[in-house]
């Protein structure tokens, strides 16, 4: 239950209603608004359920990853909304007889107990791509991240895909043979259990830009991988094309507005609703921007410590800061924006696809790492930022970002990336394009398969 979770299974839930096919989806009361906003003028059901109260760990209210004081409370909150359970499958009782199959979120594991309990058909959506997951899997399999004479940082060649190299640095701590034990253990665990019960994977990827690792996946494992993205393409964006008066927009818009008439070019900066960066390398950040000299546009979440002194009024004409909620999709379609400074979540990743715009990657947390790696080294549309010490999570200090951006956005290695990005866009939209794209018609194919023994489809979305 998180907004970089939330929004694509949305987006399906717009792909699945083009198709006349009835959608119920689960929910609790503080995400019910934004639900019920993202589905309006549907014939989507929504079902609100109650979110467990009695957790001392979680403070009353927050219903989604983006309101925890700390990422630390992550697998403590997943695991806190298997006492939603029996109030779904009361719920589930009263729709059972019309249901096709659950779409669920890979952490909210419990799902797939109760999906098996009543015999319906399950598909676990994941978040990421079949890069990560093929390449998390191989290095597994092969025991490179438990071994100890290696460096974190000292590349080693994955056996199976032998013209990728990573290192251990590339992977989230807990997977890097660290002793894992209470909350995290718990929940990799339950987590791992959903996968194996799940029918399928619904992926938020497309064939073309991956095809190896998705017949690599899909000739070694029993669920199969669909892939039915980019899903930030399903739904219309209304607002990209605005029709309103410049007065009416928001004040972010009116500025890139303005920066295109002027013939400027924009760097779009964010890193997501969930990673944590410190005062220290916020500075950097800060800092960096600024002696670049190149127009920005800034998004900061509210609860992250203000700016150096004095640092809007010196940038003020090039440069701004955004602290609310934003439709980031309309902000990368935006004619003026020419680059994303990103920490390369999945969503992040292909929305940058989507709109043609390059990527300067400065990864975070969880698979973000590899992310960048596809980025940067398999897909070739972004450079990425350079670190004090030369690691992967390094610390980024203002020089290595002014050279970084300046080369995105006005060197020679910057204009490469922009030109291969073109080549992936254009793959990226066709995929999309009803009737004859690779992912509608994978969708079509999945809805066949699963759908095919009632005539009236129904699908529950978790």
């Amino acid at each position: 239950m998180s907004k970089g979770h939330t929004i694509p299974l949305l987006h399906l839930a717009h792909l699945l209603l083009r198709r006349s096919i009835v959608i119920t989806v689960f929910t609790t009361p503080a995400n019910y608004p934004f639900i019920a906003d993202f589905l309006s003028n549907t014939t989507a059901s929504i079902i609100v359920l109650p979110f467990p109260q009695n957790n001392p760990e979680i403070p009353s209210g927050v219903e989604s990853t983006d309101k925890l004081s700390s990422m630390s409370l992550f697998h403590l909150f997943s695991l806190a909304t298997k006492h939603m359970q029996p109030d779904f499958e009361r719920k589930l009782e009263t729709l059972r007889s019309s249901v096709n199959f659950i779409a669920f979120d890979g952490f909210l594991w419990w799902v797939a107990e109760s999906a098996m309990k009543f015999g319906i058909p399950k598909l676990l959506f994941l978040g990421s791509n079949n890069y990560s997951s093929c390449l998390l899997k191989a290095v597994l399999e092969d025991g490179l991240l438990s071994r100890p004479e290696l460096d974190n940082d000292e590349l080693m060649t994955v056996r199976q895909f032998p013209w990728i190299k990573v290192n251990r640095n590339d992977f989230d701590p807990l997977f890097t043979g660290a002793e894992l034990k209470g909350p995290p253990l718990e929940h990799l665990s339950k987590v791992n259990i959903a996968h194996s019960l799940c029918d399928g994977f619904i992926t938020n990827s497309f064939y073309q830009l991956e095809s190896i690792l998705v017949d690599y996946w899909n000739t070694r494992n029993k669920q199969k991988s669909w892939c039915v993205g980019p899903l930030c393409l399903a739904k219309k964006l209304q607002k990209i094309e605005r029709d309103e008066p410049f007065y009416k927009k928001p004040s972010w818009i009116r500025w890139l507005d303005l920066k295109l008439n002027e013939g400027s070019s924009v760097l779009y900066a964010a890193f997501g609703s969930q990673a944590e960066i410190s005062q220290e390398q916020l500075n950097e950040i800060a800092n960096g921007l600024e002696e670049s000299k190149v127009n920005f546009l800034w998004v900061i979440r509210k609860k992250e410590s203000e700016l150096g002194e004095g640092f809007l009024e010196r940038v003020k004409e090039r440069g701004i800061i955004v602290r609310d909620w934003v439709d980031q999709m309309e902000i990368l379609m935006h004619k003026s924006v020419k680059g994303f400074l990103s920490h390369c979540g999945w969503n992040s990743v292909l929305e940058s696809l989507c709109a043609g715009v390059p990527i300067l990657a400065w990864p975070m947390m969880a698979e973000q790492h590899l992310n960048a790696r596809m980025v940067v080294e398999e897909i070739k549309v972004g450079l990425r930022v350079e670190t004090c010490n030369g690691s992967v999570r390094g610390f980024v200090k203002k020089e290595g970002l002014t050279k970084m951006v300046k080369e995105l956005m006005e060197g020679e290695k910057g204009a490469e990336v922009r030109e291969k990005m073109k080549e992936v866009s254009n793959m990226a939209n066709k995929a999309m394009e009803e009737g004859t794209g690779s992912s509608w018609r994978t969708l079509d194919n999945l809805i066949e398969e699963i759908c095919s023994s009632k005539q009236d489809s129904q699908i529950v979305i978790n």
